[in-house]
């Protein structure tokens, strides 16, 4: 009876295949750690495992956006606290250790302290959608990019013949003419004929890219708009940055309970000066006086012995 009064939070270190977990008491001290599977039926035995040693105030979980999404979405679904828990840090797995019980455990013991309170996303709605659909998107125009880089690398050492007829075009212009070139297979040898087969095999990649991308945005566009249409409507705000607003934000964006939480989560948060530093501006200042008073000195110097 005693167990099921005792307060207790989890701590779960995640992986691709299995899940480390740890319990501990209100008082931080370790209850039991065990590993489970990354499946469904894994997350119901660990969630099961935890209550079994009273009542789940909390659960920390490392890597809500990877590893543990899974498993957030399902404690989530079964009304648990879930806290976003950063890994460790290296100083802290030099003077402790680094293993999946002693990650199990900090992740526990920092949403004890407090040090660890990120409400972690809960990827269930239209926001994870798009997030998906941009991943997509993202990868199409990395690929596309480096093959007009490669295509135009090509160009620029192609045997002069080649090189005349390719050079100084724009990309749109460069990647049609690659994709009519003539190629004889017989003559692979060559390396004019071997140049212009790679061209022309780059330009049909980067067509089919351009073609994916068209559809991805295609598919993207109706989404955005729908999910946040009031910023879909701003003057200069196109369906990448409304989507990537909604990304950052996530389909729970009461997590960000300020305009400082958000800025803090894009890393554009300002830090506090210590008590004995000054303000940028008047170390600036004084840095500038000094330098013109050093400048000032030298010169004085260099006029008495010009003139001494």
């Amino acid at each position: 009876m005693a167990a099921k009064k005792r307060l207790v939070i989890g701590g779960v270190d995640t992986h691709r295949d299995t899940h480390h977990a740890a319990i501990i008491d209100s008082t931080g001290g370790l209850l039991a750690d065990a590993e489970f599977p990354a499946t469904g039926g894994g997350y119901s035995d660990l969630l099961a495992w935890m209550r079994s040693f009273g009542r789940l105030v909390a659960v920390g979980v490392e890597g809500t956006g990877s590893y543990g999404a899974g498993l957030a979405r399902h404690l989530a679904r079964h009304k648990v606290t879930v806290v976003e828990v950063d890994r460790p840090d290296r100083r802290t797995r030099r003077a402790k250790g680094k293993s999946d019980p002693i990650d199990a455990i900090a992740a526990a013991r920092a949403t004890l302290a407090g040090t660890a309170m990120g409400t972690p996303k809960t990827r269930t709605g239209p926001v994870e959608a798009i997030r998906a659909l941009r991943v997509a998107r993202q990868g199409a125009v990395k690929a596309r990019t480096a093959a007009i880089n490669q295509m135009r690398g090509l160009v620029a050492a192609a045997p002069e013949a080649l090189r005349a007829q390719l050079t100084k075009l724009s990309a749109a212009v460069l990647v049609s003419r690659c994709t009519a070139l003539t190629i004889d297979p017989t003559k692979l040898n060559d390396p004019e004929q071997a140049t212009a087969a790679a061209l022309a095999g780059l330009a049909r990649r980067v067509t089919t890219l351009t073609d994916e991308i068209t559809t991805l945005d295609r598919q993207l566009a109706p989404l955005v708009r729908q999910a946040a249409p009031r910023t879909s409507a701003l003057f200069g705000v196109g369906t990448d940055v409304a989507a990537q607003l909604l990304t950052t934000a996530g389909d729970n964006p009461n997590r960000l309970h300020s305009e400082a939480a958000l800025a803090h989560l894009c890393g554009a948060a300002p830090a506090e000066p210590s008590s004995h530093q000054r303000p940028a501006s008047a170390a600036a200042s004084s840095c500038c006086r000094i330098a013109a008073a050093s400048a000032e000195s030298a010169r004085s110097q260099r006029e008495e012995a010009r003139h001494p």
